[in-house]
Order: structure tokens, then C-alpha cells, then sequence
């Protein structure tokens, strides 16, 4: 097997890359755009419209492969609060509350992609992001 070349995170809307939005990271690479737009497409054709963030691993013999991420904690905390983005002053500016079970079900989604040893350290982490976009954590 060969080395690796490079390795490559990218966000992407699910189901929509294309070699126009990936060219950029990718092309240097010289690996087939058009390979991986079909393969990340069709694996993410479930999730259209979300962010999914992708690690690809580049080898030296110009193949690739990939690995899906979960949407970003800031997606998933605007989704769950119908918000169109964070605020611009988080101490001053609230944009609304997370309640326990919601910290909770949102800590359950990313547990795969944090850090984290239980879901009551997730929960923290989900809590610190929540606060720096200006959302309070209610009870």
C-alpha cells in the first residue's frame, strides 16, 4: 500500500459537492475530482442541505478515501433553535435557550466526533459552543 500524500477536511453541503466547490483542496492533490463528488455525493444524498464534514486521506498513488463526520455542533444547536446564525455579541445578544434534554439529544448526535469520555462531558461541550453563539442553557 502506498503512503499517505495528504489529508484533507473539508465541509460540504451533503449531496452537493462538485469539482467547482472541491477544486480548490482537492485538485493539488491530483487525485479524480469526479470520483469523489460521485462518492461523497451518493453517501450523503440522505443529507442534503446539511453540513458534513469530511476527512480525506490522499495517497501517493493518486487514490483517496474518505470519512464522514457529524454535522457541526453549531448546525445542529441553529437546526434545533431555527436559527440563522449565531450572534455577533454572544454576552450581550441571546438568541434563545437550550433546554437539558436538547443539550442532551444534540451531545448523543456528536458523541462519535468529540473528545469526550461520557455524554456529561459531551453536554459541556455542546453547552460551551451553544454559549459562544449567544444560546443559554436552561433546565
Amino acid at each position: 500500500m502506498a503512503d499517505i500524500k495528504a489529508i484533507v477536511k473539508l465541509q460540504i453541503l451533503g449531496g452537493a459537492a462538485s469539482p467547482a466547490n472541491v477544486g480548490t483542496a482537492l485538485g493539488p492533490q491530483g487525485i479524480n475530482m469526479m470520483d469523489f463528488c460521485k462518492a461523497f455525493n451518493a453517501q450523503t444524498a440522505q443529507k442534503k442541505g446539511e453540513t458534513v464534514p469530511v476527512i480525506v486521506t490522499i495517497l501517493k498513488n493518486r487514490t483517496f478515501t474518505f470519512v464522514l463526520k457529524t454535522a457541526p455542533t453549531s448546525e445542529l444547536i441553529k437546526k434545533k433553535l431555527n436559527l440563522k446564525k449565531g450572534s455577533g455579541r454572544p454576552n450581550t445578544e441571546k438568541l434563545g435557550m437550550l433546554k437539558q434534554s436538547d443539550l442532551e439529544e444534540i451531545a448523543k448526535i456528536k458523541m462519535p466526533d468529540l473528545n469526550a469520555i461520557d455524554i456529561d462531558a459531551a453536554k459541556k461541550v455542546v453547552a460551551g459552543t451553544a454559549r459562544s453563539m449567544g444560546v443559554e442553557i436552561g433546565d
